[in-house]
């Protein structure tokens, strides 16, 4: 017969040995429906993003797309003669030797043709140009067959003639676009809290004025175990337009920031920031653009590693020996 001490103290080594077993089983494996669930969604995920890439170089290599930009020229009131012979007051760099005769009265940009163009797709000889500020957009004068364009643009209460060619060097020889290796861990849940109605943000652009835009409210978001906050910009284009700048900026990332367009908050002021889709301004691809500076309030102190890197321009092509 064993002894109740001997079986009191076995049935404490079985207790705990069974307590020690329990303490190290490996964890439950996640169901194959769960399995399945991750596996979908990061399916998902890299297919959203691979289309968003795409179409983010389909829109910076169009003909008219921002690596197509080759001048950016102020017009002052006055007349200009305006051509890429060397006998003109504004030299194009490329384009007809004689574009034709810009005069600007009033705040008013006419123009008589010295060569074949169109305004807004008809032929014409002359006619008045809508600057971006219209209502209904820039008039487009196209030459060059509508391989070149030009529109007149408002900045800080100046106006200056918007030159692109389909044949500009920086489309031509576009580099592609890197990215950091981000994650759907940088589709960051946020709060969208509205500012009374009208609000507007001072925002300065690269070329130094300010125009005031509006600001309809913060998106605030946590990363790690701290609190974030954007002011988001209304563009009319139906998103929040960001434009922030963080820790990876000149280290990896465009140094004057970058975009996100976000969607607008649902009913409860819930929305997601896909910080993959940050993306550079155009300033990043052409010294011609007029962008805007992420304000004060938007400089996080944070490395965003998602999203666009720096463009690297390539070198410029070898000139063949005479």
């Amino acid at each position: 017969m064993v002894p109740a001490r001997t079986l009191k103290h076995a049935g404490i080594v079985l207790v705990a040995g069974l307590t020690i077993a329990a303490c190290h089983r490996p964890p439950p494996k996640p169901s194959m429906d769960e399995a399945a669930r991750v596996e979908a969604a990061a399916k998902q995920y890299a297919h959203a993003q691979f289309m968003w890439r795409g179409r983010r170089v389909i829109a910076l290599t169009r003909a008219d797309g921002w690596t197509s930009l080759i001048g950016l020229h102020w017009l002052d009131p006055g007349t200009h003669r305006v051509g890429s012979s060397q006998d003109n007051g504004i030299r194009l760099a490329m384009g007809p030797a004689h574009l034709g005769l810009f005069t600007v009265r009033d705040g008013k940009v006419s123009f008589t043709a010295d060569t074949e163009v169109t305004i807004d797709g008809f032929p014409v000889r002359s006619g008045v140009l809508r600057s971006d500020h219209d209502p209904n957009g820039a008039s487009v004068l196209g030459f060059d067959g509508d391989k070149g364009q030009a529109t007149v643009i408002e900045r800080g209460g100046r106006l200056a003639l918007r030159v692109k060619h389909a044949d500009a060097e920086s489309r031509v020889h576009f580099a592609g676009l890197t990215y950091w290796i981000g994650g759907q861990d940088w589709q960051v849940p946020a709060r969208f809290i509205a500012h009374p109605a009208g609000k507007t943000l001072p925002i300065t652009n690269i070329i130094g004025s300010t125009d005031d835009i509006p600001n309809p409210g913060v998106v605030e978001f946590v990363r790690g175990d701290k609190t974030y906050r954007l002011e988001a910009l209304d563009e009319g284009e139906g998103t929040l337009f960001l434009v922030f700048a963080d820790r990876t900026g000149g280290h990896g990332s465009y140094g004057a920031g970058r975009f996100i367009d976000a969607p607008k908050p649902d009913a409860n002021g819930r929305l997601v920031i896909d910080f993959n889709q940050a993306y550079n301004p155009p300033c990043a691809f052409t010294p011609f653009a007029t962008c805007p500076l992420p304000p004060p309030e938007n400089r996080l102190d944070l490395r965003v590693e998602a999203g666009e890197k720096a463009y690297i321009k390539p070198a410029p092509p070898a000139k063949e020996a005479p």
